[in-house]
């Protein structure tokens, strides 16, 4: 089923701020959480520490009537710089890799593209882009090719 989420970036402390959330919503993490040091070996990107590999890649907990926060470390090591109006992505997911292709090309058209639409280690048809007005989009898509 399709959904809508939000995504939140932060600079070093995602657990922290998600154990706040948890009690504030009385919910549970929708799976574990996912750390960095989950991820397979990427060409061409230095090998972790093991504090780096603790870093948390995805958290996800649901909210109220379906809503969905999402969350990662965005560590400056992988490229990223987090300040206050780019830690937050709206994250599409939708049920066909054709919607996905389509919102995609549409949202990034005179914007900037991130991350090329392309399948990840996790499973998921996976892309990112900044729109024209400067709004963040991830899009990931359960299926398959």
């Amino acid at each position: 089923m399709a959904s809508v989420s939000v995504y939140l970036n932060f600079q070093d402390n995602t657990e922290e701020a998600f154990l706040f959330y948890k009690e504030v919503f009385k919910t549970e993490f929708v799976g574990p959480i996912g750390r960095f040091g989950d991820m397979p070996p990427q060409e061409g990107m230095p090998e972790l520490t093991e504090e780096q590999k603790n870093g948390v890649m995805h958290v996800e907990l649901p909210l109220i009537a379906g809503f969905k926060l999402m969350g990662t470390d965005a560590p400056e090591y992988m490229g990223f710089k987090v300040n206050k109006g780019n830690n937050v992505h709206i994250n599409l997911m939708p049920d066909s890799r054709i919607e996905t292709k389509r919102l995609f090309d549409e949202l990034s058209a005179g914007g900037e593209v991130t991350m090329e639409l392309q399948d990840m280690f996790w499973g998921d048809y996976f892309g990112s882009c900044t729109d024209k007005f400067g709004v963040q989009w991830m899009f990931n898509c359960s299926e398959k090719a």
